[in-house]
């Protein structure tokens, strides 16, 4: 059976396949792996590289993996290694490696976000999508009598712009244009963190463990979330905190001015000064959980943090943002590959489906976690029984960076177990 008449002229009309809003990890790797299966591919981008986000820098097993699979270079210069965590916190500091899994590699990285959004850009490039720099994205266009997406309106240069292709991918972040303009909101009812950072010239900036300060105080309220400490390798240290909006302090508390007053009971010869600073003090929403829904609506599939897809119990979302652009490029090869709308349609609409699998679980368990340590005295009890026991450490380190194997130890099977049982976020 052929396509209508009408849809044939849409689609020789396109001036893409597939556009993808939004070049950063989600969007870039999400555009790779439909060039990569032989789509033509327009990636729109409305800032210009290099430029900042705002990161700790991080990167877990869960995203070297990703990276790995895409033909990054991580031995290229700029890359950090590290071995796991630094935990500190209750008068205690300890390390735990990375675990030894059959499905991560058993080490993380250190990559500045100022360039590393440009590699996965490049790499995207190389596998055959096209990059547009400097559009930005304004809204959708929307079929008169179905109301699908069939393209985007944008400003190049000052100058209205429309582009139009057979499906849209959002990965244009939380304050998504695109989602906003198809009527999908924010759910209240998921957790939001905000994350600051600056960098810091350090003789830390080498350091083979990510830091994690457990204990944030703000004058004597303990609050949900943690400080960082991240080596970058190349003089400096990313230094920031993460904290969720689960706390009745959340609202009035001067993320910035927080920062400035953790960093200066740090030991002076660690250099996180004012006078250090190299760079401003950024800030940032995290949103977490899938707290923008369905991750699929009339022609338009949402990735990364478009589609709030944060894990809620450590702020990870690198790794998130890359994992769900490649299972969203394969329901997008598979649907295409279709015959009728119908039947496209039909693949689309599983997408959400299959996030709720993967990790649907998962997120509800970590908006437990949140709440739990949003209620006063649960972070400080927390903080203070569970540190002086490495097992049960290492037992939270799994479960809060989501680092499993399917068939693995003890600890593996109750966090997979957990996660089956709990219903999808």
């Amino acid at each position: 059976m052929t396509e209508p008449a009408a849809a044939q002229r849409n689609a020789a009309e396109a001036d893409a396949d597939v556009i993808v809003v939004g070049a950063g990890p989600a969007g870039s790797t999400t555009a790779f792996y439909l060039a990569q299966a032989g789509l033509d591919v327009l990636l729109l981008e409305k800032t210009t590289f290099p430029r900042e986000k705002v990161c700790g820098d991080g990167l877990t097993p869960r995203a070297v993996k990703q990276l790995i699979s895409m033909g990054i270079d991580i031995d290229a210069p700029g890359w950090v290694r590290n071995k796991g965590l630094r935990v500190v916190g209750g008068g205690m500091r300890f390390e735990l490696d990375w675990p030894e899994l059959t499905n991560f590699p058993d080490f993380g990285l250190v990559r500045v976000r100022k360039d590393f959004d440009e590699i996965l850009a490049t790499n995207a490039v190389r596998g055959g999508a096209r990059l547009l720099q400097g559009v930005n994205v304004t809204g959708p266009v929307l079929d008169d009598r179905s109301g699908h997406i069939v393209g985007v309106t944008a400003k190049k240069d000052g100058e209205p712009v429309t582009y139009r292709a057979r499906l849209v991918v959002a990965a244009d972040g939380n304050s998504t244009r695109l989602a906003l303009g198809m009527g999908l909101h924010k759910r209240e009812d998921r957790p939001i963190g905000v994350a600051v950072r600056t960098y810091y010239e350090s003789p830390r900036h080498d350091d083979d463990y990510l830091e994690t300060w457990l204990e944030l105080w703000d004058d004597k309220t303990l609050l949900p979330g943690y400080g960082w400490i991240f080596g970058v390798g190349d003089g400096t240290s990313n230094v920031g905190l993460g904290l969720l909006n689960t706390s009745e302090a959340f609202k009035n508390i001067d993320y910035r001015d927080l920062l400035r007053r953790w960093v200066k009971n740090m030991p002076p010869e660690w250099g996180y000064t004012e006078e250090n600073m190299r760079g401003p003090i950024r800030g940032a929403a995290l949103p977490m959980a899938f707290n923008r829904q369905p991750h699929y609506t009339r022609g338009l599939v949402l990735v990364g943090d478009s589609g709030g897809m944060i894990n809620p119990f450590n702020g990870e979302g690198i790794a998130y943002a890359m994992e769900t652009g490649h299972i969203a490029a394969e329901t997008i090869v598979q649907a295409l590959s279709r015959v009728t709308p119908a039947q496209r349609e039909r693949l689309l609409r599983a997408y959400p489906g299959v996030l709720k699998e993967a990790y649907g679980g998962y997120f509800t368990l970590g908006r437990m976690f949140v709440d739990a340590i949003g209620k006063p005295g649960v972070m400080s009890f927390t903080t203070r029984h569970a540190l002086p026991h490495p097992r049960l450490m290492r037992f939270a380190l799994k479960l809060l960076a989501n680092l499993t194997d399917r068939r693995g130890d003890a600890s593996d099977r109750i966090i997979n177990a957990l996660s089956k049982v709990a219903p999808p976020a």
